[in-house]
């Protein structure tokens, strides 16, 4: 071997090396980035001709384990999606509340019940018939406010399944753009590494909101599919639809024309779980918007059926005749058993018993279709009311089954069946956490690992000084043979 060829040599050991050490500088500054993926230069024989010519680096690889990437993802699109519904129905049972807070729902019933029993013991009492009002009144008023949370809460949804959307399709064309930039750079002979991390940041990105599954094309290029079977980018992006809705009232579904659907390239698709998009964030606030919300709603208006009925009936009030308003009502009148959507929304107290509608709290006393004042000792009308909520009987609507209950047991099984669903959601979420977490782990300890960089820098410096010591060397013996 000559002394050019030990140079050539030594020369592309000290390039291999300078690559070898801007790679774990860049690994070591990308330590804490999301999405980055560790680099190790891949090196080979550089031969000119037959004869050997040191070295070479064919490539700089990202180090991605693609089966715990896919993995992690699913897992963490699981987790949202366990997660947004855990959060509706905890926070829905908060504001029920638990039988031990005062302000709750069943407490608040509880001091209605035992205010009709006072109120009875001394019926010429105006201060204890007032308080009979004000307690049936935090009973109405609190119904009044579930339902309204619910409604809250759909719009919400609706809203957030409208950002998702724009989300999506704003990542899916990114994607689209990132494989074209690819495949440019690398028929340029570019590193595309950096575009290749932007890249799974973005399919990171649409996971979480739709579980999906990444398949590789050639040339780097990748296609998206959703777990559920769409194709979402497969040569091109998809463009998903969605319209918002303003404004959104018990009555309102999509089944019914009045909410807005997903549609693929102008296609309706399903958004149920099980659909096309289900599985993530998305597929869990349709979950709320169309059948979480709506199946609480259904309940709380068939606990203020149940109140407005046990009152309405002449044999509890004999004053009343056949479909008059008792002391709840619907919205002031009577109920209407066709129109018992977001009847939560509209139990009111009747304006003949309310002195700040006009009326008079001596009718709680008397009864609401009495027309003249009865005597002042007479707690018997009081006494029926209590008796009418103590009463068992099956509900007329709900899913409550068929047993008999009292007005008290049926709030309680409402929160008993609000409490299950919660408790089933937050063991689900907790899997989904946990599984989500030691895949998080594992990805991470896959990640850059700033001590092995560091020994890995230690042996670049000593591969550094060795072919410097080498091209020192021979710069020596070229200087020998010019003295000759």
């Amino acid at each position: 071997m000559g002394i050019s060829q030990t140079l050539s040599n030594a020369l592309s050991g000290l390039t291999a090396a300078s690559r070898m050490a801007e790679v774990v500088a860049s690994n070591t500054a990308n330590a804490l980035t999301e999405g980055y993926a560790r680099r190790e230069v891949s090196l080979g024989a550089q031969m000119v001709g037959r004869q050997g010519a040191g070295v070479r680096v064919l490539s700089v690889n990202r180090i991605v384990n693609e089966t715990l990437r896919s993995d992690l993802r699913l897992s963490e699109a699981a987790t949202q999606n366990a997660s947004i519904r855990y959060d509706f129905l905890s926070t829905f049972e908060a504001r029920i509340g638990t039988p031990e807070d005062a302000s709750s729902l069943s407490s608040k019933f509880a001091q209605f019940e035992a205010s009709l029993v006072e109120a009875g013991s001394r019926p010429e009492s105006e201060a204890r018939l007032a308080t009979v009002l004000d307690s049936a009144r935090a009973v109405t008023d609190h119904l009044n406010a579930l339902s309204a949370h619910l409604q809250d809460s759909r719009m919400t949804a609706d809203r957030q399944i409208a950002a998702q959307v724009d989300t999506l399709n704003t990542a899916l064309s990114q994607v689209d753009e990132l494989n074209a930039s690819i495949l440019a750079g690398k028929a340029a002979g570019h590193d595309t590494n950096a575009l290749k991390d932007q890249r799974q940041t973005l399919v990171d990105q649409i996971s979480s909101i739709v579980p999906i599954r990444q398949a590789t094309r050639e040339n780097d290029q990748i296609a998206l599919f959703t777990t559920g079977g769409a194709a979402l980018l497969e040569g091109n992006p998809v463009e998903i639809g969605f319209t918002s809705t303003g404004i959104i009232t018990p009555d309102m579904t999509y089944v019914g024309g009045t909410l807005s659907g997903l549609t693929l390239n102008g296609n309706t698709v399903s958004m149920d779980e099980g659909g096309f998009l289900g599985g993530g964030s998305l597929g869990a606030l349709f979950t709320i918007r169309d059948t979480l919300a709506p199946d609480q709603q259904i309940q709380i208006d068939a606990l203020s059926r149940d109140l407005i009925e046990r009152v309405s009936d002449p044999a509890i009030d004999p004053t009343l005749s056949g479909g008059t308003a008792g002391l709840f009502t619907d919205d002031g009148g009577p109920l209407d058993p066709l129109d018992e959507t977001g009847l939560a929304g509209r139990i009111a107290i009747n304006p003949l018993a309310d002195p700040e509608q006009g009326g008079a709290l001596s009718l709680l006393r008397d009864g609401l279709g009495a027309a003249s004042p009865g005597p002042v000792s007479n707690a018997e009308n009081l006494f029926a009311l209590a008796s009418a909520f103590t009463t068992p009987s099956a509900p007329s609507s709900g899913n409550f089954g068929s047993s008999h209950h009292s007005s008290a047991e049926l709030f309680a099984s409402f929160l008993s069946q609000v409490t299950s669903d919660r408790q089933r959601n937050e063991a689900t979420q907790t899997y989904a956490k946990t599984r989500y977490d030691t895949l998080k782990e594992q990805a991470l300890a896959d990640g850059v690992d700033t001590d092995h960089e560091m020994q890995k820098l230690l042996q670049i410096e000593e591969l550094y000084s060795a072919n410097a010591r080498v091209i020192q060397t021979a710069d020596a013996l070229i200087k020998q043979l010019l003295e000759i």
